[in-house]
């Protein structure tokens, strides 16, 4: 390549997020293709700000010649009515967490759903998928539980703090995945027969720590998913651990959803297992 290599400008825009992989992932895996990358953390916690700002966040990063965005917790639901089109796996989904921009549009992406299909079938690859249940109806909650039910799930079971929502996301799904999705206010009363337990909510980020249900209610022969990266070990994962659960951390679905949004913003190819070097290090 001559000359000066092309910049491309992306950011990420959520809450407490100054332990984020993607910017390294990013600029690394552009600068392995030829790019300069600059990739921006949009902290709305560092800036005072909340979801409300992300109309005039969206506006300027367009403006200042974003080539896209990747939103995280609490904008994945919020971004979608100020997008110009959606991918038709968002448009079912009911949540984005990669918006390209260009040519005046503004097309919105769900690569969380690829990401976390990919890491449980690489790393619990012979996880019973009879009874799943599922902490968390938001962005993320939405894309994890399509990938669960596509992976075969014969029953999704979402409890979430506020239950409205976890029964609206049952309805949502439960009409694409022929009725085998349903609303429970009580965990522990999810969880009775359960294999598997995913985690979609905030609780044991950096920012968020704890857990999002007892302790006592974990069994060794459940499996636990986490949606979380950072830290990589939350307090779930290390409870699930040490009484014998298999655990699947948030590392994984961080990554392969990372190089989809690579994919999306550059229209290259990305080297998977190179971002995976990258987060790991």
């Amino acid at each position: 390549m001559t000359g000066q290599p092309r910049t491309l400008l992306l950011g990420l825009i959520g809450a407490g997020i100054d332990a984020s992989r993607s910017p390294a992932m990013h600029e690394e895996e552009a600068a392995a293709h030829g790019l300069r990358c600059i990739y921006q953390r949009i902290d709305l916690a560092r800036l005072g700000l909340s979801a409300q700002a992300l109309p005039d966040l969206v506006t300027a990063a367009e403006r200042m010649g974003f080539a896209g965005l990747n939103i995280t917790h609490p904008c994945k639901q919020t971004v979608v009515p100020l997008l110009t089109d959606l991918s038709d796996e968002a448009r079912a989904i009911g949540s984005v967490n990669t918006v390209v921009l260009g040519g005046g549009r503004r097309v919105g992406h769900n690569t969380d759903r690829w990401g976390f299909r990919q890491s449980v079938v690489e790393n619990l690859p012979s996880a019973p998928l009879g009874r799943i249940v599922q902490l968390g109806a938001g962005g993320a909650g939405a894309a994890t539980g399509y990938a669960a039910l596509e992976l075969g799930a014969q029953q999704l079971i979402i409890v979430d703090a506020v239950h409205e929502r976890a029964r609206a996301l049952a309805d949502r799904l439960a009409a694409m995945f022929s009725g085998r999705v349903y609303a429970e206010r009580d965990v522990s009363t999810a969880l009775r027969g359960a294999d598997g337990l995913i985690h979609a909510t905030p609780t044991g980020m950096t920012s968020h720590p704890g857990m999002a249900l007892p302790a006592s209610l974990l069994r060794a022969d459940l499996w636990v998913a986490e949606v979380v990266y950072f830290p990589l070990e939350t307090e779930l994962l290390r409870v699930a651990g040490r009484i014998g659960c298999r655990t699947l951390d948030g590392g994984g679905m961080a990554v392969h959803q990372a190089a989809e949004a690579f994919r999306l913003f550059t229209g290259l190819h990305p080297d998977v297992a190179r971002m995976r070097g990258v987060f790991e290090s």
